[in-house]
């Protein structure tokens, strides 16, 4: 089965409050699976890194064989695809992870877009951040404790 991921993320401060945006569609445009998740404090790099490993796992998830991928994050795009070097140690593993993921596919693609050509994927990457953001205000005003009610 075919299907189009478009993946997104961000960090608000970088390193900050970060989340993840993803839609997969099904090869007749359909969505057939989102995903809006904070992931906390990090850069805008892993963040990025990390949305297109969960875009990729969801696709093998719902059984994509071929799929053609789409995100704004010129880095990632070029760097899993072995165009460019990766010069920060901590983007490496993430990159390997990727890499293993979309060689499970019998095709794929992973293209570059602009963040309008992007605009869903983004909007649930906000989300993500604004979940993050709220965590990380609340952990601050726990003071770092876990608060757990019954």
């Amino acid at each position: 089965m075919k299907g189009t991921l478009f993946t997104d993320a961000g960090a608000r401060g970088n390193p900050g409050p970060a989340g993840i945006g993803v839609v997969l569609k099904d090869d007749s445009g359909e969505v057939i699976g989102e995903i809006a998740r904070g992931i906390g404090i990090t850069t805008n790099n892993v963040a990025e890194y990390k949305a297109l490993i969960a875009g990729l796992e969801l696709a093998l998830e719902k059984g994509i064989t071929d799929v053609d991928v789409y995100m704004d994050s010129k880095l990632v795009v070029f760097q899993v695809k072995g165009e460019w070097k990766i010069k920060n140690n901590a983007l490496r593993p993430l990159a390997v992870r990727a890499r293993h993921l979309i060689d499970r596919f019998e095709n794929w693609s992973l293209s570059h877009v602009g963040r309008d050509e992007n605009a869903d994927a983004d909007k649930l990457a906000n989300q993500g951040m604004d979940a993050a953001e709220l965590d990380a205000q609340l952990d601050e005003e726990s003071g770092g404790q876990q608060t757990f009610l019954s």
